[in-house]
């Protein structure tokens, strides 16, 4: 698998390179660069009384930017990263969309810092949080629908708490079903 990870406004380096390198070690036969190029956030997205922007915009241009630079490696995928507060109709926030079996995901690191919630900043702790919504993201792309296990990346997560209960990886479950789904496209 190619997975890209996009920047989507402006964005700390650092963190897409540890996501990168951590989505290495979660999808071992897989190839993980950085974009150089950086979407701008759709102007259109950002709802004023919210003071939000609507995932689906931004996933709508990334989904745009896979079509035009995917490989004719079938499983190509795109993460783009974004550091601004995201939601979706009907929910007060979320971490993250992507779209099931399709190439496209996204991330919102907004809510992962430790600072958000008033504690004080631990890049360890932020840094974990954000590889597990991208794994999680990647996981809807290939085929994955939430876990009921608590402690599976697929699982759920309602809050910030739920999250940090989640491992980095798939259960076992999730993670034959990743390895069957990649088996049928990549020896």
């Amino acid at each position: 698998m190619k997975i890209t990870i996009l920047p989507v406004g402006t964005v700390d380096r650092k963190v897409l390179a540890k996501i990168a390198n951590d989505l290495l070690s979660i999808f071992p036969r897989s190839s993980c660069l950085i974009s150089r190029d950086t979407l701008p956030i759709p102007a259109g997205a950002y709802n004023v009384s919210r003071r939000q922007y609507l995932s689906e915009m931004i996933l709508r241009d990334i989904r745009r930017y896979a079509e035009e630079h995917a490989s004719e490696r079938p499983l190509s995928r795109f993460l783009g990263v974004v550091d601004v507060d995201i939601y979706a109709p009907g929910l007060n926030f979320i971490f993250g969309e992507a779209e099931f079996l399709g190439k496209a995901a996204l991330i919102s690191l907004y809510r992962l810092k430790p600072e958000f919630y008033g504690k004080p900043s631990n890049w360890s702790l932020f840094t974990h949080r954000a590889v597990k919504e991208a794994v999680h993201e990647i996981g809807h792309t290939l085929g994955l629908r939430h876990c009921s296990n608590p402690t599976c990346v697929m699982h759920f997560s309602l809050h910030i708490g739920m999250t940090d209960m989640k491992r980095e990886d798939f259960c076992p479950l999730c993670r034959r079903r990743v390895e069957e789904y990649i088996g049928r496209y990549e020896p």
